[in-house]
């Protein structure tokens, strides 16, 4: 988007594309209007997918070549001899506008010795009442395959096998003899990399179709099975990243329990790397499992575990839990007697309540969750599992909790990062973090956050941007830290590692955490960049209608930036409504701060009725639910009163208000509100 320069944009056969791309491709495919480019995707008409429904698309039928055109085809491939005359006439009405077949039909009558001679100077040699064509191209194609000698046709069924792409020294692992200047003098093939080691694909998809279809059954099978066994033993190092590809061949070779075994692991390695790929591998050994003969038995048991995954990582691609999926998987651990699984898909379930913007359910749920963990009496599950309930408990300002559960994450974890790492990356470097705001302004916090962005750093990618949210996100715009050098490094780091994943919702939270992060700095230009950046996550929050509890912060900053540039009365309506957003949703972790900017930017206003505003703003904020001790609170109520004793004329008790204030500020060490309090008179 970012980009200026007009660019074209061409996906050609989409009807032979894979899901992941499919998705990836689509999703590009929406902000194109926003963008001086052209984007040209070419399909087929029985194709139906989602890159033939894209909004505001401008559709274009291609019709059949007419006669006219298809003559002209044709006779520019004969040439203009006399003999060929009868022929170009049979061509052209056998290929009924369709170009290719055109072509084929040309190509066998030449294997065939009906013409002689080279393109655009051919010589026919026989009567063309003589000379007879396949009915279809498919079967053209058939025929040409079956006149190849036989390594030659070998390597083609071999090549089918492995794909689109193929090279030759795979196809001597597989045992096959490549004969390859056969294929590509006849356009069955063509070289793409004239290197030491040269890479082929197939001239066009549907002659790779035709050769894998033609196969028998059981030798295509065979194929596929040497192949998955070769992938394996080339590299093993590389078998987890290699998973997915091993898992399709010995699923088309007929091995469902074997394929079943490598989709679970191809999803298990793209958890972390790209979730969409991950689903989907899930989804394939679900589908597996699901028709497994109903004696066999571990049918339960392979049922239940891609459906656990499918749930608990649902959240991260805006997909709800709650419904028939979740409903589905109880019934079958219910009847398997697997808590485990039900508890993974559980957490799933209140991480969805959280991203949903419903923080009230979403901690009532953890409360059950982890009731029903501690059940189950495995550490790597409590481990693996607590996060969620952790999240929602922290958004709800339930501090005890907090550091209940993270502490016992932290020691029974046992100082492993990835242990229990299936659902949210290192829950130890999380449980850190988490710890770290529950403890703010005790002893021990700061230490706390900076070994859960070490460890984080040091665990996988994705780990350490969720660490950094997590980190950070409540911690700036609380007060209790300031976005120093240092800290704007580490989430300019998050974000740039958000941005090479397939997890929109990091990326959004990233973004999230940067702009708010950049709204707090000193310079003009950072706090526009910032503003940028939070219009931007604010319009995908709204559009994808997830993301809801980080809705109302990004609001209220976008907000007060709106109102820095001199557009109080828009800004405050918008703080007005994030700040109740966040009061009903029961979300109290960054309602201080919220409120903050809310009651300031009354009192600057200072408007009929806007102070008696910001005081109900205080009283409420004085009011709500949250633990005692939560300090956060506390600190932004000694900064309130003072605003408004100022504003009411109270000289006597704003200075007792800001001097409390100040000493609160430094005790706690906060550095943000130290800041705060220090810059008032």
């Amino acid at each position: 988007m970012a980009r200026e320069t007009p660019a074209v944009y061409v996906v050609e056969d989409a009807h032979w594309i894979d899901e992941v791309s499919e998705s990836m491709l689509a999703e590009f495919l929406t902000v194109i209007p926003q963008t001086p480019s052209l984007v040209l995707v070419t399909y087929r008409p029985e194709y139906r997918g989602a890159l033939s429904r894209v909004p505001g698309a401008h559709t274009v039928a291609l019709a059949p070549l007419s006669d006219s055109e298809t003559t002209a085809l044709v006779s520019e491939l004969l040439g203009s001899d006399p003999s060929v005359g009868g022929v170009v006439t049979m061509i052209a009405e056998k290929a009924a506008g369709n170009p290719f077949f055109a072509e084929e039909i040309v190509r066998d009558l030449a294997e065939r010795g009906v013409l002689l001679g080279e393109t655009g100077a051919y010589i026919a040699t026989a009567d063309v009442a003589e000379v007879s064509v396949p009915a279809t191209l498919q079967a053209t194609i058939a025929a040409r395959i079956d006149r190849l000698d036989p390594n030659a046709k070998r390597t083609l069924s071999a090549a089918a096998v492995i794909g689109s792409k193929f090279s030759p020294d795979l196809l001597e692992t597989l045992g096959i003899d490549p004969a390859l200047e056969d294929l590509v003098g006849g356009e069955l093939i063509d070289q793409i990399r004239f290197t030491r080691q040269p890479e082929y694909v197939f001239h066009h998809p549907l002659i790779r179709m035709v050769a894998y279809e033609s196969q028998l059954k059981s030798d295509r099978a065979e194929l596929h099975r040497r192949l998955a066994a070769v992938i394996e033993a080339r590299d093993p190092a590389a078998a987890d990243e290699n998973a997915a590809l091993i898992a399709e061949h010995l699923e088309a070779a007929g091995d469902g329990h074997a394929a079943y075994g490598w989709h679970m692991r191809a999803a298990t390695w793209a958890t972390n790397r790209d979730i969409a790929a991950a689903r989907l591998s899930w989804e394939r050994a679900q589908k597996i499992a699901d028709a497994l003969p109903a004696d066999d038995p571990n049918r339960a048991a392979m049922r239940i575990a891609p459906r656990t995954m499918l749930c608990g990582t649902a959240y991260r691609v805006q997909v709800n839990v709650a419904g028939d999926r979740f409903d589905e998987l109880r019934q079958l651990c219910t009847a398997a007697g697997d808590k485990a699984s039900l508890a993974i898909a559980m957490a799933g379930q209140v991480i969805d309540h959280v991203y949903q913007g419903r923080i009230s359910e979403a901690s009532q749920l953890a409360s059950e969750a982890m009731t029903l963990i501690e059940s189950v009496s495995d550490p790597t599950l409590t481990v693996g599992l607590s996060f969620a309930a952790i999240r929602a408990k922290a958004m709800s300002g339930e501090r005890r909790d907090v550091l209940r559960w993270s502490q016992r994450v932290i020691d029974v974890a046992d100082g492993d990062p990835m242990r229990g790492n299936f659902l949210f990356g290192s829950p130890l470097a999380l449980a850190f973090a988490t710890r770290a705001s529950a403890r703010y302004g005790r002893l021990g916090w700061r230490d706390d956050l900076q070994q859960a962005l070490a460890m984080g750093r040091s665990a996988e990618p994705m780990s350490y941007v969720r660490v950094v949210i997590v980190a950070y996100s409540p911690a700036i715009p609380s007060g209790v830290m300031r976005p120093d050098d240092s800290a704007m490094h580490e989430i300019e780091d998050a974000l740039r590692i958000a941005e090479r994943s397939g997890d929109d919702l990091a990326l959004a939270q990233a973004r999230m955490t940067l702009g708010v992060a950049l709204a707090h700095r000193h310079t003009a230009a950072e706090r526009d960049r910032g503003q940028k950046l939070l219009a931007e996550v604010s319009d995908v929050l709204v559009r994808r209608g997830y993301g809801l509890s980080e809705l109302p912060i990004v609001d209220v900053y976008l907000a007060r930036e709106r109102a820095r540039g001199g557009d109080r009365d828009d800004a405050i309506s918008l703080m007005r409504a994030a700040v109740d957003d966040l009061f009903r949703q029961g979300q109290l972790l960054g309602f201080g701060g919220a409120t903050g900017v809310l009651v300031e930017t009354l009192l600057d206003r200072g408007g009929d009725g806007d102070v008696a505003e910001a005081e109900a703003a205080i009283e409420r904020l004085a009011a709500a639910p949250a633990d005692d001790g939560l300090v956060i609170h506390d600190i932004w109520l000694l900064r309130l009163r003072a605003l408004l004793a100022r504003a009411h004329g109270d000289d006597t008790a704003y200075r007792d208000y800001r001097d409390r204030y100040r000493d609160m500020a430094r005790s706690l060490g906060f550095e943000g509100h130290i800041a705060w309090a220090e810059a008032m008179p």
